[in-house]
Order: C-alpha cells, then sequence, then structure tokens
C-alpha cells in the first residue's frame, strides 16, 4: 500500500495515543464509580488497569517490530497460527472496532445531542440521528479523498490532549464536595472490582492497531516499538491525571450516572457556557477517534484479500483518492448496523470487551511463536521485551480472568460473541473451499 504516506516516530507516538485516548475516559469513570465504594479501589482499578495495558503494548510492541507490514494485525498471526486461527481473531476485532467506534459515537452524540437537538429529541432517539449522522458524514469525507495526514492527525491528537489538561484544571478552581465522597456503590468489592476492570480495559484499548501501520512506517523495527511505548506512557499519564481532577471535584458519587461526566465537571467549574463548549470540544474529539478507526481497519481487509481470504474487492483503491472505498464502505456499514441495535454505551462495553479479551491474548500468544521463528533478529537492535516471558503471561492471564468475569455477568453477550468466533471460521473455511474448487475448473 505505498499510496500512503510515511509515518515518523512521532506521527505513529500520535496515532497510538489517538486510537486509545476515545471518549471512554470522559464516561466510563462514571461507570467505574459505580462499581467501586472506595477511592482506593477506584485509583487502584486505573493504575491496574494502565499497567497489564503496559504489559499488553509492550508485547505488541515486540511483535510489531518483528514483523512490520502492513495490516501486520492480520499477518503477524497468519504468520505464527494457522491462517483460520489469524482470520478469526481478526475477524472479531474488526467487528470488535466497530463496535468501539458506534460506542463512542453514541457517546459524544451523548454531549452534543442536548445542545443541537430539540427539546422532543433529548432522548434515545435524538442520541441515534446523532451518532448516526456523524458516521455518515465522516464516510462522505473519506470518499471524497480527503484523507486523514500525519500533520492533521497530530493537530487533532494535540487538540485532544489539551481538552483533557484543560479540564483537569478544575482542581485548582473548584474546592472538593465533602458530600460527594461517600458513594453508594456495589459492596461486593470482587465483583465491583471486575465490573470495574471491564470499563477500565476497554479505556485502554486501541494501541493494538498501531502496528497495521508497519508496512507506512519509516525504519519501523525501531520506531512501532517506541512509538506504543511512548505513546502509552503518555494516556497512563493523562487518564490518572483526569480521573483525579474528576474526583477532588466531584468525588465518586458525584461521578456516578454522569453519561456526559467531562462537560458536567466544565459546568461545575466553568458554569453553563463551560458546559457547552466542553460539549462541543468533546464531540469534535470523537470525529477525530471516529475518523483514525475509518483510516487504520480497512488496511486490515486489505492484508486479508492479499492473503486470498476476503475478495480482492477489497484491496481496491481509487488511483484519484488514494482510498480503499469498498474496505472502507464495508467498515462503516458494520458501524451503522451496529448503532441501528444497540443504543446503549454500557450494553455495548460487555460486547467489544468479549471480543477484545478473547482476541487480544489470542493475538498475544503469537509473541512465543514468533520469537522462535525471527530468532535470527535478536542481537540486531529489535526491540525485546524485559522480564520475558512474565510481561507477556501477565496481560494474557489477565484477560482471560476479565473474560471469565464477562461470561458469567453477562452469559448472552458472551454467546453472541462466540457464534461471531464460529461465523468467522465458517467463513474461512468456506471461501477456502471456493478458491479451490474454482482453481480446480480452471485448470486444463
Amino acid at each position: 500500500m505505498g499510496v500512503f504516506p510515511k509515518l515518523n516516530r512521532f506521527d505513529l507516538s500520535m496515532i497510538v495515543i489517538s486510537l486509545v485516548v476515545g471518549m471512554g475516559i470522559f464516561a466510563t469513570p462514571a461507570e467505574v464509580a459505580s462499581s467501586l465504594n472506595s477511592p482506593l479501589l477506584y485509583f487502584g482499578a486505573w493504575l491496574f488497569g494502565g499497567a497489564i495495558s503496559l504489559c499488553g503494548a509492550l508485547t505488541f510492541a515486540e511483535i510489531g517490530g518483528r514483523y512490520p507490514t502492513t495490516g501486520g494485525f492480520y499477518r503477524a498471526f497468519s504468520y505464527c497460527f494457522h491462517p483460520a486461527i489469524a482470520f478469526m481473531i481478526n475477524w472479531v476485532l474488526v467487528i470488535s472496532n466497530a463496535a468501539s467506534v458506534a460506542a463512542v459515537a453514541l457517546l459524544g452524540a451523548d454531549y452534543i445531542a442536548p445542545i443541537i437537538m430539540p427539546l422532543s429529541l433529548q432522548n434515545q432517539t435524538g442520541i441515534r440521528i446523532v451518532s448516526l449522522s456523524a458516521v455518515l458524514i465522516l464516510y462522505v469525507i473519506n470518499l471524497l479523498g480527503i484523507s486523514m495526514s500525519a500533520k492533521t492527525q497530530n493537530v487533532l491528537t494535540l487538540f485532544k490532549i489539551g481538552i483533557i489538561l484543560i479540564i483537569c484544571t478544575a482542581v485548582f478552581k473548584q474546592p472538593a464536595v465533602p458530600h460527594y465522597l461517600i458513594a453508594h456503590a456495589s459492596t461486593n468489592n470482587i465483583q465491583g472490582w471486575g465490573a470495574s476492570l471491564i470499563a477500565v480495559f476497554f479505556t485502554y484499548g486501541g494501541y493494538q492497531q498501531t502496528i497495521n501501520f508497519g508496512g507506512d512506517c519509516i525504519n519501523a523495527k525501531e520506531n512501532i516499538p517506541k512509538a506504543i511505548f511512548r505513546g502509552m506512557l503518555v494516556v497512563i499519564c493523562l487518564y490518572m491525571l483526569i480521573n483525579y481532577a474528576y474526583y477532588a471535584s466531584l468525588g465518586l458519587n458525584g461521578m456516578q450516572h454522569q453519561p456526559a461526566l467531562a462537560a458536567t465537571l466544565a459546568g461545575v467549574v466553568f458554569g453553563s457556557t463551560g458546559y457547552i463548549l466542553v460539549s462541543l470540544l468533546m464531540f469534535i474529539s470523537v470525529l477525530a477517534f471516529i475518523n483514525v478507526n475509518i483510516l487504520a481497519n480497512p488496511r486490515i481487509y486489505y492484508a486479508m484479500a492479499d492473503d486470498g481470504i476476503l475478495p480482492q474487492k477489497f484491496k481496491n483503491i481509487n488511483p484519484k483518492t488514494q482510498v480503499q472505498q469498498f474496505g472502507l464502505s464495508f467498515f462503516v456499514a458494520a458501524v451503522l448496523i451496529i448503532l441501528c441495535f444497540v443504543n446503549s454505551f454500557e450494553k455495548m462495553i460487555a460486547y467489544v470487551m468479549f471480543f477484545d479479551t478473547i482476541g487480544l491474548s489470542t493475538a498475544a500468544l503469537s509473541i512465543f511463536i514468533l520469537r522462535k521463528k525471527t530468532k535470527h533478529l535478536d542481537g540486531t537492535g529489535i526491540y525485546t521485551i524485559k522480564w520475558y516471558p512474565l510481561i507477556p503471561l501477565i496481560f494474557i492471564i489477565t484477560y482471560w480472568s476479565v473474560t471469565l468475569f464477562i461470561f458469567i455477568k453477562n452469559p448472552m453477550a458472551a454467546s453472541v460473541c462466540l457464534g461471531a468466533f464460529a461465523l468467522g471460521l465458517l467463513i474461512y473455511y468456506i471461501t477456502k473451499r471456493n478458491q479451490n474448487t474454482d482453481t480446480t475448473l480452471n485448470q486444463p
């Protein structure tokens, strides 16, 4: 895919931050606060989630460094596992990414709907209309060939970081509210801890998509690992800062059940004008997140089509606009379908995280195979994880534990997701069978 611009380390670091910092951090703290009844547990969940996510990021950093290629999230695992497993993993993660975009679109609509929609549509219907419209507008813009250049993405990401830092200044302008500090959360700490981690890991997710840019990154073997590591450190610091600002200004009880948490905090500090301004800024942040996912995900389809698993249409690139029109349309269609059937951010998280916990933990297992297959790269300056194999094992075991908790808490979501995995395998074998049949018929 040489039509896409080359990315340097800074560009890639900005993409890491933009892929991770969607809208989750502006809403999921309310879910975490509702699940835990102690400030110590609340901040512990975010620190624990950050540490585990960093373990995962380091694991995928080595994977991306050892096997840098366009659509690397498919190609690396096809190289390590059977192609059927690689297809199944990427099939469900692409669905998961579409669901993540849909969830973020719903959160953005929560912020902007009260400002732009009439009173009669300040409800679930209005939120759905806004979220669908936002995705469709970005789809049309991308089809017209207005691609997200590295410089544009850098500006949008820096803008997003600036929003978080501005919100964090609330802690200096508004004293803590004493009666908020007693939260009415779950009294079962084990159950609450498990529920909180679902929301926390959702908020930290996205970094794994960085390895899809392996074919577009300058000196990928060195820059992918460093970009992922530096980007994730920035994300963890930002998340801890904004969580402290939420807690210091609103307390755990004040954070619960606030769909537009950042705008609520701005309203407390800056008044109604601040609420409106932050709501608009949040919606711009949503557009940036949706757009970067529209850019990244069709690359996975490209890699699959290049291997003959998906139809060649997914490889087609418009020579004038440099847009993967069919792949882009397919991804956006998946987002729109999800938005039509699910209108709750909380319900969406259960589906997204079941996909992610199984998909990412299975994908992370490839590091053990990849190390053996690329042993010749050792000692050549390639990034290698310190404390191997402890780091990837911690990540994998933790994600398996969260998978089990989701299965117990929401068996319906788990069943639907397992069905999607099975469907992916079925699609793979049907495709391969048809290819073999076509080959046989075409032989003289």
